[in-house]
């Protein structure tokens, strides 16, 4: 039985390049770093959903919307004598 799955992808030369450069840098096969690469990635993904999970519950529960946020920044912003959000 596999213990694995197999995932063909294209990528431009320059990016195959680096991908092997790379991967001898690290002393690792391709597949090795694009594993590590999708694992970092996955988990940052996942770490995003989480914060943004709890920025909508606790917006909710103060009855916070998007432009009153942005709003918030911006006055923030000009106090402070930084740029403004677009």
């Amino acid at each position: 039985m596999r213990t694995t799955g197999t995932v063909t992808i294209s990528l431009p030369p320059d990016l195959a390049s680096e991908v092997d450069r790379l991967a001898a840098t690290e002393g690792m096969t391709r597949s090795e770093l694009l594993r590590q690469a999708f694992r970092q990635y996955a988990e940052r993904r996942r770490r995003w959903d989480q914060a943004f999970a709890y920025g909508e519950v606790r917006a909710g529960a103060s009855s916070l919307t998007e432009e009153s946020v942005t709003e918030a920044v911006k006055k923030k912003r000009r106090r402070a004598g930084g740029r403004t959000v677009p």
